[in-house]
């Protein structure tokens, strides 16, 4: 059994759409489909999520909610009419809207995503309702019917249990189009993934299924070995592992979602990443171990939106603790950490910056110097993170003088240097302004010596 995902711009239209139906056409075996709103049909098109946004703000606010339903609506009114289908699946699109607009708006983070959600639940409806129209029997699932997840406030995981309840898919005699993005709490509370979400449900159902195979198809026929919008012609990655892709997803690679691996990772389930509009291109595997390609590197990834908390305080390393305490303040404004590079006397704690609010910095920095009597304590903002990922790279020497000596020649300063115990994965942090040239400078470090 294979389960497939397919991104926005895979169903953005009837045209793309028509598209995915001659995928699941071609393998009998591609049972389960999961699929996101409607994504942008051109460069300056807007994603029907942003729309729904756009709706959410208008109802919050006594707005044009009329006109902005609409808007809504309309989208998917062209996609139902271009597939040939008739006016009832538009009419249950509106009356879903029209009821989630009504819906309660005391947590106003939950009627926000009640309404996002909308976009993959009725564009999964619309799918379901085109594939029985063309002699494809298919059935529409709720995440009601399993996908569990936890409360609020902890970040959004499936619960254990989802996978024995969505086993059960594997026995519908239908294809089945389930809506990715969202979940349901124990309780009926409507929960969603992060960015990229709809991957996660994916993996989520590939796992409860024990498929024999992840696939994810989006709009590049693989995964690059650097950002096409950076780099000119980087090459693609025919095979990558689970740990890799894991690394280069955390630090901004777009095509996968860095949570979306660990349901498959954990049952050695493989991944394809493949193209919509060139389905029969190999695109980029994703296994447990792979061969070896040669190459040190196997990709280079940037992502921006970084600050530092820069703590000193002499003789720290003395201190018993004082890691744990200057972590638990961070943890109790609920603020997650990317890496905690240190020195005798200093450590600095690298955050994304969208978790951190003005009030929440100052309330950070008065306790560390209280609590901690640190000398100096304080945050910089705008930094972005370099990561360089591959298997080979612990048994390569002078890779670290390699990348240190290419980014020297753009005439950058590294900011933060941080390597894991499992030297898969060496990263620099760089000021946002200069991601870009540091980016193009390791990747000709790396791989144009070596391409054609």
């Amino acid at each position: 059994m294979i389960v497939c995902k397919f991104g926005g711009t895979s169903v953005a239209c009837a045209e793309q759409i028509k598209k995915v139906a001659n995928i699941v056409k071609s393998n009998p075996e591609r049972r389960i489909i999961v699929v996101s709103a409607p994504g942008k049909r051109f460069g300056d098109d807007i994603k029907v999520t942003d729309l729904l946004i756009d709706l959410a703000n208008a109802a919050l606010k006594d707005g044009d909610v009329e006109g902005k339903l609409q808007d809504v609506v309309n989208r998917y009114k062209d996609i139902a009419e271009n597939l040939g289908l008739d006016q009832s699946i538009s009419n249950i699109i509106a009356q879903d809207l029209r009821e989630r607009v009504e819906f309660d708006k005391t947590n106003i983070n939950l009627y926000v995503d009640n309404l996002k959600a909308s976009g993959e639940d009725n564009n999964a409806r619309l799918i379901a309702a085109y594939f029985n129209s063309i002699g494809l029997k298919a059935k529409y699932v709720s995440p009601l019917e399993g996908l569990l997840l936890n409360n609020p406030p902890e970040r959004t995981y499936a619960l254990p249990e989802t996978y024995e309840l969505l086993n059960k898919l594997k026995t519908y005699e239908e294809i089945i189009v389930f809506p990715g993005f969202f979940g349901y709490t124990k309780e009926g509370t409507l929960r969603t993934f992060d960015r990229g979400g709809s991957d996660i449900t994916g993996s989520i159902l590939a796992a409860a299924v024990k498929a024999d195979l992840y696939e994810n198809f989006t709009d590049v026929d693989c995964v690059f070995s650097a950002n096409p919008k950076v780099v000119k012609n980087p090459i693609g990655i025919e095979e990558i592992t689970y740990r890799e892709m894991r690394e280069l997803s955390y630090s901004g690679f777009s095509v996968f979602h860095d949570e979306a691996l660990m349901p498959v990772f954990k049952l050695g389930i493989p991944v394809n990443v493949k193209n919509t509009n060139n389905p029969t291109a190999p695109g980029t595997r994703i296994l447990p171990t792979r061969t070896s390609n040669g190459r040190p590197v196997t990709g280079i990834s940037a992502d921006s939106g970084f600050s530092t908390l820069y703590v000193s305080k002499y003789l720290m390393n003395r201190e018993i603790g004082f890691g744990r305490k200057l972590l638990h303040i961070i943890e109790e404004e609920h603020i997650s950490y990317d890496h905690t590079p240190s020195g005798v006397d200093d450590i600095s704690v690298i955050i994304r910056s969208n978790q951190i609010t003005p009030e929440a910095e100052e309330r950070i920095v008065k306790r560390i110097k209280e609590e901690l009597h640190a000398d100096d304590v304080y945050f910089r903002h705008g930094f972005s993170m370099i990561v360089i990922v591959g298997e080979g790279m612990r048994n390569n020497t002078g890779l670290a003088a390699r990348a240190a000596h290419a980014i020297s020649r753009t005439g950058s300063n590294i900011e933060m240097i941080n390597q894991g115990s499992s030297e898969v994965s060496l990263v620099f942090g760089v000021l946002s302004e200069v991601e870009n040239q540091v980016l193009t400078a390791l990747y000709e470090e790396f791989f144009a010596p070596i391409t054609v």
